[in-house]
């Protein structure tokens, strides 16, 4: 028993020499050494207790912050994210049918580095164009005042990029979601569904890398997505010339964007429209044989009402522009909506993008391009072997003759179960809503699980 106990002593000893009487308990923390590292200093505020976080919104004068921008509960809203900021800007549309922007929010948390979601359980934080209806936002689980993104969204789907339960929601920890403190969430979360209650179909969550301007594209020319970004830059560009969200579309595998009118929300598709006019690989080709950034070739049907949205720059990006770059690529001053703009050269850094597979090769496409699927040509396919002489049948014998030929049984008809078709009508309605630029698997009148991070 006295060497029991003399052990017991031992270990109280070693243990309070390791950990300082009184040290707080701490949660594990995840270094970030890649863009955003500020997420971690975040989370250390945030078990500390130390909120909100600097330049959070005063959200207990919401009402009043409202009412000195012109705005209400109620109106339609747009949400940008931009991950290596950090922020999420949420705009409300106003009188005029243009949008205000209400506030910037910091956001506490979000995980990966820049570039796309590619797979699940790759704890990255997705890039591109999502859009949230009503099931997005009736969630049980532990955030109930959360939406759901809707990744992947078609153009990830053609892509064969797999995910489930992006949210925005409330605290300060995320598995490819953006945590926004309860707070934050609470009062992004009731703007959302008074938006929803009062009619706006669907409201739109743009998620840039950073920042769209060329400065920002210049700095991370070399990132291995830098030629994908591209194509989100126009709409980018087309919210700050317009302010209002722009309408988004698919060619190929690409994202087509044209400017928005007054008056409208980014568009109430649930699905993700998908465009013809293109072939195969040129939906796919984001860079030209020089490297320069190419527009996606289909049109809209009412494209010609639209101001084109193309790669636009502001003129103040032009003039600092590093002297090392050298891909040139057509850009358009920035002007207010209805004026003529002119059109400037700017020199913007294009990536040198390496495909997984082949380290030395360019990738000039937004994925892998599929193996070709076209048929060998006749002058390459082989001839058909040719087939054996049929042996001849035996003629029939007289009684064979005789007997009449039995009628071929028509097949048997199913008789449908009770309560059969509405099943499988159900089934086909979520088949299409999984392909659907919105939330997948949801049911008008479902409570999902919120599972995400």
């Amino acid at each position: 028993m006295g060497l029991l106990a003399r052990s017991i002593w031992a270990a109280v000893a070693i243990l309070a020499f390791l950990l300082p009487v009184g040290a707080p308990a701490r949660a594990l923390e995840i270094v970030l050494d890649d863009v955003a590292a500020d997420r971690v200093e975040r989370q250390r505020s945030f078990l500390r207790g130390e909120e909100p976080a600097p330049g959070t919104p005063d959200v207990t004068r919401l009402d009043a912050r409202l009412a000195e921008r012109g705005l209400s509960r109620g109106r339609a809203i747009y949400i940008r994210v931009f991950k290596v900021e950090s922020e999420l800007e949420l705009w409300m549309q106003n009188a005029s049918g243009t949008f205000t922007l209400l506030d910037t929010y910091p956001i506490c948390h979000w995980t990966g580095t820049l570039g796309p979601k590619l797979k699940e359980g790759d704890k990255q934080s997705p890039e591109g164009f999502y859009s949230v209806g009503v099931p997005q936002t009736r969630l049980v689980g532990r955030w109930r005042k959360a939406f759901n993104l809707g990744f992947p969204n078609l153009h990830d789907q053609r892509l064969s990029r797999t995910g489930s339960y992006i949210l925005v929601h409330g605290g300060c920890s995320s598995v490819g979601c953006f945590a926004m403190t309860d707070p934050v969430q609470n009062e992004i979360y009731n703007l959302a569904t008074a938006a929803l209650s009062a009619g706006q179909a669907r409201f739109h969550v743009h998620v840039f890398p950073f920042r769209m301007t060329a400065e920002n594209l210049a700095r991370h020319s070399d990132h291995e997505w830098a030629h994908t970004w591209f194509d989100l830059k126009p709409a980018y560009d087309s919210f700050e010339r317009t302010r209002i969200p722009p309408v988004v579309a698919l060619c190929g595998v690409r994202y087509k964007v044209a400017d928005g009118l007054p008056g409208e929300t980014g568009g109430s598709e649930r699905r993700l429209p998908l465009l013809k006019g293109a072939t195969e690989e040129a939906s796919q080709r984001l860079l030209d044989s020089s490297g320069n950034w190419q527009p996606p070739q289909c049109e809209l049907e009412d494209e010609a009402k639209r101001q084109p949205a193309g790669v636009v720059v502001a003129a103040k990006d032009v003039l600092d522009k590093p002297a090392d770059l050298s891909t040139s690529v057509a850009a358009t001053e920035v002007a207010p909506a209805g004026s003529v703009r002119s059109s400037v050269e700017v020199t913007a850094a294009l990536p040198e993008p390496m495909t997984e597979q082949q380290p030395e090769a360019r990738r000039e496409t937004v994925a892998e391009p599929a193996k070709a699927r076209t048929p060998a040509s006749s002058a390459t396919r082989s001839e058909p072997k040719s087939r054996p002489q049929a042996t001849p049948r035996p003629a029939p014998t007289r009684a064979a003759a005789a007997r009449p030929e039995r009628a071929e049984a028509a097949p048997r008809r199913r008789v449908p179960r009770r309560n059969e078709a509405p099943k499988q009508a159900r089934r086909e309605g979520e088949r299409s809503v999984d392909e659907a630029f919105g939330s997948a698997r949801f049911g008008r009148s479902e409570r999902v699980m919120a599972r995400g991070g």
